[in-house]
């Protein structure tokens, strides 16, 4: 039996209202700020926010279950949203200098990011001068900060280090070009970055915030969800959001499709074998993936738990299982929609957003299936991680 989830509890209270908002938000491209203070008043953007600083610190199940939620209403808001939440827990990581920065002043502080290493850092006393056009920052309407990829020019003979860099929402220009086919509300516009310095407390390594070694890992020894790498929380939306997609769309087709009559024939499609049995498939597929993305999550919390780091194997399956369960949820997805008739295609109807937006959450780059298929198959036939495998 699942443990009580209040965050969840207080969640339920207002996604009739984001529902009901999410024409608005795919006109706007953009999640509407009503969502946003809704949400924030509920608090689930403490979800991953140290204790010390007002935070929640709730266990990955817990959040990914709002999520998930979040998601049924409105696929855009919860990617968002659900990673304004996520970059607190990288944050927690960083320096204590830097949370201070972020929270110090105003508690409920956010960040959006573009960690791809697009932009183009110079080494200087004290830190970085980065310049760059970076893109997919999902929600950066409504973040104070920004987290930004780049590699850092290392020692002659070394190769460059994948870095992270925290700037102020001072330091950038927000450029919208989101016009996109599916998760048009999620807002994930590009950040301009022109002669921005980034001081050396704001900085830390990739590969150390996946192993342990960052500035802030350990600062908090009480903690269940700090003694983890960065990664697997980051990511941990996507895969909730494509099921929740695909759990909202067993409840509309099985809706549309009850009482849907065919224009030629009069036939009732609900009572067909055909509806039936797409919707019968489906419902076990999207079963299967909540289960098993339910022991994915809960293997994280106990790690977070026990402080015990995963070891390379686990990562991989971490990382390969999310994928694996959007490619379902996708084909869950597609079942239905490709039976629901002409009339789904309308814009003001549900399902053609859902399609949409179920199709999105596949395209990130970790949700890649061909990707992350070659990585687990490596990392079982014992072969060495292939580094241009994100």
């Amino acid at each position: 039996m699942k443990k009580p989830n209040p965050l969840l509890d207080a969640l339920q209270e207002i996604l009739p209202t984001i529902a009901a908002n999410a024409a608005q938000a795919e006109k706007e491209r953009m999640v509407p700020p009503e969502n946003i203070a809704m949400l924030k008043g509920i608090g689930m953007h403490r979800a991953f926010q140290p204790q010390a600083y007002g935070g929640l610190e709730i266990s990955l199940p817990e959040f990914a279950d709002c999520v998930a939620a979040l998601a049924g209403a409105c696929a855009g808001t919860a990617w968002a949203f659900s990673l304004l939440c996520t970059h607190s827990h990288q944050m927690a990581m960083f320096s204590k200098q830097l949370q201070e920065d972020v929270w110090g002043h105003n508690r409920d502080a956010t960040a959006s990011s573009s960690i791809a290493p697009f932009g183009k850092a110079q080494n200087v006393e004290g830190g970085i001068i980065l310049n760059g056009e970076l893109g997919w920052s999902s929600g950066c309407d409504h973040a104070e900060w920004a987290i930004v990829g780049f590699r850092r020019p290392m020692a002659e003979g070394e190769p460059p280090a994948y870095c992270f860099g925290v700037v102020p929402r001072s330091d950038y220009e927000i450029r919208d070009d989101w016009f996109v086919a599916g998760m048009k509300a999620s807002g994930t516009k590009t950040l301009i970055l022109k002669d921005v310095f980034i001081p050396e407390h704001r900085i830390e390594a990739a590969k150390d915030m996946m192993e342990g070694r960052s500035a802030g890992y350990g600062l908090y020894p009480d903690s269940k969800i700090f003694y983890a790498p960065y990664r697997p929380y980051f990511a941990s939306g996507f895969a909730a959001i494509s099921l929740g997609i695909a759990e909202r769309m067993l409840v509309v087709y099985a809706e549309k499709t009850r009482n849907r009559v065919r224009a030629y024939t009069g036939a009732h499609v609900g009572a067909a074998t055909p509806a039936l049995m797409r919707l019968a498939e489906s419902t076990h597929q999207v079963g299967a993936t909540r289960a098993f993305l339910e022991k994915t999550w809960q293997e994280h919390a106990e790690y977070g738990e026990r402080h015990q780091y995963p070891d390379s194997r686990t990562l991989a399956f971490w990382r390969t299982n999310q994928a694996y369960a959007v490619k379902m949820c996708i084909q869950a997805v597609d079942r239905l929609f490709e039976a629901a008739g002409g009339t789904s295609w309308f814009d003001h109807n549900e399902m053609q957003r859902l399609f949409r937006d179920s199709h999105m959450t596949g395209a990130h780059a970790y949700t890649d299936y061909d990707v992350c298929a070659q990585i687990l198959g490596r990392e079982l036939m014992g072969l060495d991680p292939d580094p241009s495998m994100v």
